[in-house]
């Protein structure tokens, strides 16, 4: 797999994160709610890491 395929799909991740936020609005969650924020915790720390380990520059 190729650096560009991988800031691609990374991108598309990370797009999924105003879905989970919105999720967290919703009164009737319950218990879900724990799920909900661990993804969100995950899909974070997923991201920092995809920059830390490449990093981002305006030619890419």
């Amino acid at each position: 797999m190729d650096i560009q395929t991988i800031k691609e799909r990374i991108a598309a991740v990370e797009s999924k994160r105003d879905y989970l936020l919105s999720l967290l609005e919703q009164p009737n969650l319950g218990t879900l709610r724990i799920d909900v924020n661990q993804a969100l915790e995950e899909l974070d720390e997923l991201v920092d890491e995809f920059k830390r380990t490449i990093p981002q520059t305006e030619n890419n």
